[in-house]
């Protein structure tokens, strides 16, 4: 069962923008799971390849974007006292049930360190509000059986910069075979249905509006894009294959869409 789980979090002291990078907050992460399963935070740390977690950018509560664009880059400090909220998605269910007794005990005296700062975490939503569009949850049945078989347009919101591994090198330009891939590998790796490679074929661009973007990293820049792009279903797909695409478009809210999403790249909201 995917769940896309957002963090309250108060600073206790500042947090210095250096400490804002996606490569501390996976750490945060890694260091939330150690402390109700050592074994598991020892093996996530040690995955190098697909993995079954996305994480957002920490962002600030009441900073809100026309564009809906998240912030994947902070040049200042975030002060003490400010609020703050941090999305985690879970793609597999033993990994949910593992940290269970991370979101059950939970107390606000309690402070989480991101590099020199202390955080408490005040709550956690996992469930659709009205407020906070990132939370949510759905077994992976639920998300194929309320998929429509008869939508044809499929559109993204790329929140923060997604980029794409194609041959050797990166690419920043989502392709149907970039985006749809990228879903329909993991989609077949954790929710138990497996759904043909053949389904892209039906797939093409019917509108974009996109930029490209800068994502600073400690060792290296990586180009993204942000913004919006729909794809149309044409030819006779059968309802089968609309109902398949249209799973994996909504799946998009949990899984993210390309390369780093572990360290806050490529959050996708289907529009």
């Amino acid at each position: 069962m995917p769940h896309s789980l957002v963090l309250n979090l108060l600073p206790i002291s500042p947090i210095p923008s250096g400490y804002l990078t996606g490569k501390h907050l996976h750490a945060l992460f890694l260091t939330l799971v150690s402390s109700v399963d050592q074994a598991l935070g020892n093996r996530l740390h040690e995955q190098k390849t697909e993995k079954a977690f996305t994480l957002s950018p920490l962002q600030i509560s009441d900073r809100s974007r026309r564009d809906h664009t998240l912030q994947w880059e902070h040049k200042q400090p975030i002060s003490a006292g400010t609020p703050c909220w941090w999305r985690i998605s879970l793609l597999d269910d033993a990994l949910f049930s593992h940290l269970t007794p991370l979101w059950l005990n939970l107390s606000p005296a309690h402070p989480w360190h991101l590099g020199p700062a202390d955080l408490q975490i005040t709550s956690i939503l996992g469930t659709a509000q009205s407020t906070q569009p990132w939370a949510n949850f759905s077994p992976y049945t639920q998300l194929y059986e309320q998929a429509s078989d008869s939508t044809r347009q499929l559109a993204f919101s790329f929140c923060t910069p997604a980029t794409f591994r194609q041959g050797k090198y990166d690419s920043a330009l989502p392709t149907r075979e970039c985006v749809f891939h990228s879903l329909l590998n993991r989609w077949n790796r954790y929710s138990g249905m497996t759904f043909p490679e053949t389904l892209i074929e039906w797939l093409f661009p019917s509108f974009f509006d996109l930029r490209t973007e800068l994502v600073n990293d400690p060792n290296s820049k990586w180009a993204g894009c942000v913004g919006t792009i729909g794809y149309r279903i044409l030819g006779d797909a059968d309802p089968l294959a609309i109902k398949q695409l249209n799973t994996l478009a909504d799946f998009a809210l949990y899984a993210g869409i390309g390369r780093k999403t572990p360290m806050g790249m490529g959050m996708v909201r289907r529009m």
